[in-house]
């Protein structure tokens, strides 16, 4: 498990992006469609998150992935403060559960409850650009944590789609370049074609939430497939 990006701590960060996801909520306009999760509103977008954090919980309480997440009543006046509570609760867990606890993961690699603190960072990082996007003004991502959420989907979660089935091997390899923090790392293998830009472009590039049209045609094709979930 990485202990910690940009100088701090994953719960610490996890505490201040659901506030954070919070707060954009209790201003949004719920009916607002979510540009890069299409068919869905903000509101789709609590629930979902929201969900997460229910299942994130019980995958550590529990130690199985096999929960049916509950959503709010269909009229819960305050989405804000719902979507609070089931991160207060994931926040619970993780902070009375010790990090090397055994847990179940997305991870192979790392079968431990600290693990969920850093993939949950990364859910709500990637959610809270969504309802900003959908509000007409996303903030930038800290380069540092950007980063690593390229390295999440390049060490862990495109090796679990090819694992599951979800996505074939990629049919050459692309070597992801930052140009604001030190770092490449290459997912796939065979002939390389690269991509150079900013660590938040990258990442949204893997979650398909950048353009690809002044991609190299080759590099387009490859990151078009479901690299992440």
């Amino acid at each position: 498990m990485r202990d910690e990006v940009g100088g701090a701590d994953w719960l610490a960060l996890l505490r201040t992006h659901t506030a954070r996801f919070a707060a954009v909520v209790a201003s949004a306009d719920p009916d607002a469609p979510v540009t890069h999760c299409p068919g869905w509103s903000v509101r789709d977008l609590v629930v979902h998150l929201g969900g997460v954090h229910q299942w994130a919980a019980h995958a550590v309480t529990a130690g199985t992935p096999d929960l049916q997440p509950t959503p709010p009543a269909p009229d819960e006046p305050d989405l804000a403060a719902w979507y609070a509570a089931q991160a207060a609760h994931l926040l619970d867990v993780l902070a009375s559960t010790p990090p090397d606890a055994p847990a179940w993961t997305l991870d192979a690699a790392d079968r431990t409850a600290g693990s969920w603190r850093r993939r949950q960072v990364h859910e709500v990082a990637m959610h809270t650009w969504d309802a900003e996007e959908a509000a007409g003004a996303p903030t930038a991502y800290d380069p540092a944590l950007a980063w690593d959420g390229v390295l999440e989907v390049a060490e862990v979660l495109y090796p679990r789609q090819v694992r599951l089935g979800r996505v074939d091997p990629l049919a050459a390899a692309v070597r992801l370049v930052a140009t604001d923090v030190p770092g490449d790392v290459t997912i796939g293998s065979g002939t390389e074609v690269e991509v150079r830009d900013r660590a938040e472009v990258l990442l949204r590039l893997l979650w398909h939430r950048a353009d690809t049209s002044t991609l190299d045609p080759q590099a387009a094709e490859l990151l078009s497939g479901a690299l992440a979930p």
